[in-house]
């Protein structure tokens, strides 16, 4: 079996070791962390969500953009200053618009899919990661955002996904704790949440087990590739070579990408997180136990165990800046003490991480250019929901490559 170095140790990096593991290869993890899961797969919203599969490529995203342009605390920031990165990636996703349909249903058959997989995983290794199957709901304070939901259900039904609409009384019985006056909501029973911290960091641990190098707090460099050998060059100076490379990095993904000669137009698109600490038994009893998105703010809640409670959101195209900015966190909390005023926001620890976004809304899986280079990034705000089947759809890539590569070797091994 070949060996193959994965850079990356986030939710698809771990995952993609993981499956080439356990295909039998030898696998070199490469993550500049100390930690796996340290970045992006750190404090996201939780949900393991396939009725979020819809994608972003739709005209209505191009109106809000403007319109919220120089509103600071809007749920999509875009700052205006140019750039070429920027620029060609937004003529992409207007390019990508008509595919908004056929998009969506594959998005959600791939969220579909990956269920299996995780779950599998997770109760092989015996991973905690504090999964709560309850489904989500999905809350609309207008009639001109139920409408669209429903649009959007014939989509997710058309991928498998079956959902169904609820009246404000049918969402109260849902979840109980959560107050405001709604037009509607839909409820999908069959989603999920959990830590994908946690996750990935039990995951990274089982990757150990079965024999992968984790080399962890080294940053990489270089990468390079003959088409038969690769050599990833650390920080440090140090040259790890092997037969192949994956490359899962991330917002990192496209420069490392480009060392290879391969486009990868991905951005990285800002989101926020608050994990509110319910630290006494009224908080406990107050914050819900469904998992919510709220169209309106672009907010999704999970809840984390028994004194954790999670709410995400919010995009900001604004490059490579990590900045947490207090004004984006606000709406936040503000949101928290509306929806759920008997959460003690008191105690609120705030994260932001940069979503690795395809203009398509596509991850990229497969083969670079050279036939010993392969990609498992680009997921946008969905990588927690679908790295199981993509890391899936890498090792069948990998198995491909193995028997070519093999055939390739036969008439030498014959002496011909």
């Amino acid at each position: 079996m070949a060996h193959l170095i994965v850079i990356g140790g986030g939710i698809t990096g771990v995952t993609s070791a993981y499956v080439l593991a356990r295909q039998g290869h030898q696998v070199t993890l490469i993550e500049k962390h100390r930690y796996a899961g340290m970045e992006t797969s750190h404090a996201n919203g939780g949900q393991l969500s396939a009725s979020n599969a819809e994608v972003w490529t739709h005209p209505s995203t191009l109106i809000k953009g403007l319109k919220w342009m120089l509103k600071a605390d809007a749920p999509l920031l875009v700052n205006p200053k140019p750039s070429w990165h920027k620029l060609s990636w937004f003529a992409e996703f207007v390019a990508s618009i008509p595919k908004y349909r056929s998009n969506t249903v594959a998005t959600t058959r791939l969220a579909i899919a990956a269920r299996e997989h995780l779950f599998g995983w997770a109760q092989a290794e015996g991973i905690d990661f504090d999964l709560k199957q309850q489904g989500i709901l999905h809350i609309y304070r207008d009639r001109a955002g139920f409408e669209h939901a429903g649009e959007v259900s014939k989509l997710l039904a058309e991928g498998g996904l079956p959902r169904r609409a609820v009246t404000p009384d049918e969402m109260r019985a849902i979840e109980p704790t959560l107050q405001g006056d709604f037009y509607g909501g839909y409820f999908t029973e069959s989603d999920s949440t959990g830590d994908i911290h946690k996750f990935t960091h039990g995951l990274s641990h089982a990757c150990a087990r079965m024999g992968v190098t984790l080399m962890t707090g080294q940053t990489v460099a270089r990468v390079r590739s003959s088409g038969q050998t690769a050599h990833v060059t650390l920080a440090s100076g140090e040259v790890v070579s092997a037969d192949a490379v994956v490359i899962s990095a991330g917002v990192h993904s496209r420069a490392l990408g480009a060392q290879l000669g391969d486009r990868l137009n991905v951005y990285p698109v800002k989101g926020y997180s608050i994990t509110v600490a319910l630290n006494d038994e009224q908080s406990q009893a107050a914050a819900p136990q469904v998992s919510l998105l709220d169209d309106e703010t672009k907010l999704v809640t999970s809840r984390l165990g028994v004194d954790r409670f999670r709410v995400a959101g919010t995009a900001e195209f604004n490059g490579f800046n990590l900045d947490i900015r207090a004004d984006r966190i606000r709406p936040l909390v503000n949101w928290v003490n509306r929806c759920f005023p008997g959460v003690s926001t008191r105690r609120v620890e705030p994260w932001a991480g940069l979503r690795p976004m395809m203009p398509d809304m596509l991850p990229r899986v497969g083969a670079g250019r050279l036939a010993n280079v392969f990609y498992n990034t680009g997921h946008g705000h969905l990588g927690w929901t679908l790295s199981a089947i993509t890391a899936h759809q890498l090792g069948e890539h990998v198995a491909q490559w193995e028997r070519t590569r093999a055939t390739a070797m036969m008439p030498l091994a014959a002496g011909v």
